[in-house]
């Protein structure tokens, strides 16, 4: 059974789930046979996103498990309205394209993917830049969180939230909104820890959610420093597991899940993704060994 954790408005979401962020190198029908897979595994939580392009793929294997008995209670499904889509009528919009895609009535859970409007055309060059892109500006961000709460309201989605938002942008959106989010999610593992973020939100009753969880070992060259250490390579994340006789990996998501934050890997691979299930499930990490794995966290993304 995998634990849960409560959000604000009393509904439980489990403690790991997958992401779907993974068209761009494996192709929409891989990363579907991947959420087949974890539910058959006993996943419930599944993040998506309209701009992964994939949803409608991932939503054929949802209808698919809930015909084969799984119930839509038992699912908790994410989605995230994207940068291209925040003006005032383009979120409902979206909202209704994801969840035609999907096959679903209501989301568990629907983000703002980025505080930005900002965003790169599917395909666009790595130097690639939008000529109408702008810097954050809180009014339009409102904008925005006031048709979320309307979704809310309506009944489309369950409880909204945030995606790689700043303290101070949550510090402006707490003052200004109406529904308070129920969750923040944010790039987390032992050499991201964001500690001050992290704390903000726990403090407010916001749930940490940690994409990246075992950092970006694939991300391209061009964007890594010599200094760089990926979470899986770092020597005390090592040794732990060498203690533990588990996976590197292993130990990232058991420190996410004992630290309080909903990881959320992704993977093809099925031995990979029971792997994952078993971190979390099995027993926790000490106070001594989350105190050493305290001290890997060197800022980088």
């Amino acid at each position: 059974m995998i634990p849960q954790v409560k959000l604000r408005s009393g509904q439980q979401m489990p403690c790991i789930g997958l992401g779907t962020f993974g068209s761009d190198r494996y192709g929409p029908l891989a990363v579907a046979q991947a959420v087949r897979l974890a539910i058959r595994l006993g996943y419930r939580l599944i993040d998506c996103a309209s701009v992964y392009g994939n949803e409608a793929e991932v939503g054929s294997v949802l209808a698919e498990a809930r015909n084969s008995g799984v119930s839509r209670e038992e699912l908790f499904i994410t989605s995230k309205v994207w940068n291209d889509s925040h003006t005032p009528a383009d979120v409902l919009l979206s909202c209704a394209r994801t969840l035609k895609d999907l096959r679903l009535d209501e989301l568990d859970l629907y983000l703002i993917h980025w505080p930005f409007r900002n965003f790169h055309p599917r395909g666009a060059a790595p130097d690639y830049h939008n000529p109408d892109a702008g810097p954050y500006r809180h009014e339009q961000y409102m904008e925005t969180w006031y048709q979320m709460e309307r979704l809310q309201q309506a009944g489309l989605v369950r409880q909204i939230g945030t995606s790689n938002m700043t303290i101070r942008k949550m510090q402006s959106l707490l003052r200004d909104c109406r529904i308070m989010p129920s969750a923040n999610e944010m790039e987390l593992h032992p050499t991201l820890q964001q500690p001050e973020l992290f704390s903000f939100c726990v403090e407010h009753g916001i749930q940490p959610i940690g994409f990246s969880p075992l950092g970006s070992p694939a991300r391209p060259e061009r964007d890594r420093t010599p200094q760089d250490i990926v979470d899986m390579e770092h020597p005390i994340v090592q040794e732990i597991a060498r203690r533990h006789m588990l996976h590197p990996a292993q130990v990232c998501l058991k420190w996410a899940v004992r630290r309080g934050q909903v990881p959320i890997p992704f993977s093809v691979k099925e031995g990979q993704l029971k792997a994952n299930l078993d971190a979390i499930t099995g027993d926790p990490l000490s106070d001594a060994e989350m105190s050493e794995l305290a001290t890997v966290d060197s800022g980088n993304r």
